[in-house]
């Protein structure tokens, strides 16, 4: 537990340091680096609800791709969820979803004074769908989420929470001046953070 405790701590000071901000030139890095260091996100679905219906509907979700750390990260934003959560719901109807996280949650967009809609403060918006683990999954994603999250364990068994990620399709990065940038699956998957 102490060395986890280190490696979280490490990271977050080379992330407060600035140093391991990868350059805008490598979208698909920052994607991952950006994922990787966030620990929840806003999550789209279409709304299923009375009086919602077919409207977005935004959530804050718990995620994780991995242990903290610099070589913890899959990419794969894994969630943990209920049946009962409203999101969760919509998602029953339509698993198509949009995920976005950004360094405004971490001290590096702080330390540098970045509002969180500048440029500067990178965010990602993954769009793609929210599917259930399978058995041979679930270890890795319990291991990816319990690790960062360690109060999940001690949530109450009877809300039936199960192990999900968000299956990416497309990825747009906004971390420099000039627009989006646009990062396939591949791309982002065949690079570390």
């Amino acid at each position: 537990m102490a060395g986890m405790l280190f490696l979280c701590a490490a990271a977050l000071l080379l992330l407060a340091a600035g140093e391991a901000i990868p350059p805008p030139e490598e979208a698909a890095r920052m994607a991952r680096f950006v994922l990787h260091n966030c620990d929840w996100g806003a999550l789209a679905t279409l709304s299923a609800q009375e009086g919602l219906r077919g409207h977005p509907f935004a959530n804050i979700f718990s995620i994780s791709d991995g242990p903290p750390g610099p070589f913890g990260g899959s990419g794969v934003p894994y969630l943990y969820l209920t049946d009962m959560e409203i999101s969760v719901q919509d998602l029953e109807i339509n698993s198509n979803a949009s995920l976005t996280v950004s360094l405004a949650q971490t001290p590096y967009c702080k330390k540098h004074r970045y509002d969180p809609q500048n440029p500067l403060c990178a965010h990602i918006i993954f769009c793609g769908s929210i599917v259930k683990v399978n058995d041979s999954e679930a270890g890795l994603a319990k291991k990816a989420l319990f690790s960062r999250h360690p109060e999940m364990e001690s949530w109450p068994k009877d809300h039936n929470w199960f192990f999900a990620k968000f299956n990416i399709t497309n990825i747009w990065v906004l971390d420099y001046f000039g627009g989006l940038k646009i990062v396939t699956p591949e791309e982002y998957y065949s690079v570390k953070p």
